[in-house]
C-alpha cells in the first residue's frame, strides 16, 4: 500500500515538473499550459497523450 501511494506522488511530481519544463520551453511563443490540479491530474492519469492533447485544445480555442 505503502509503496503505490509512493508511486501516485512520484508520477503527481513528474507531472507537475514536466508542465513546468513545457511552459519554460513555449514560453516566446505564448502557448503556456496553466499548472493546476486539473492538468497535473490529467498528466498523471494520462501521462504524455495528455499534454499533447492539452496543446492542441490550447491551440484550437485561442
Amino acid at each position: 500500500m505503502l509503496k503505490k501511494l509512493f508511486n501516485l506522488i512520484k508520477r503527481v511530481v513528474i507531472s507537475a515538473f514536466v508542465l513546468y519544463g513545457y511552459n519554460l520551453l513555449v514560453t516566446p511563443i505564448n502557448l503556456i499550459i496553466p499548472i493546476n490540479i486539473v492538468t497535473v491530474s490529467l498528466l498523471t492519469i494520462f501521462g504524455l497523450p495528455a499534454l499533447f492533447s492539452l496543446i492542441i485544445i490550447l491551440i484550437v480555442v485561442f
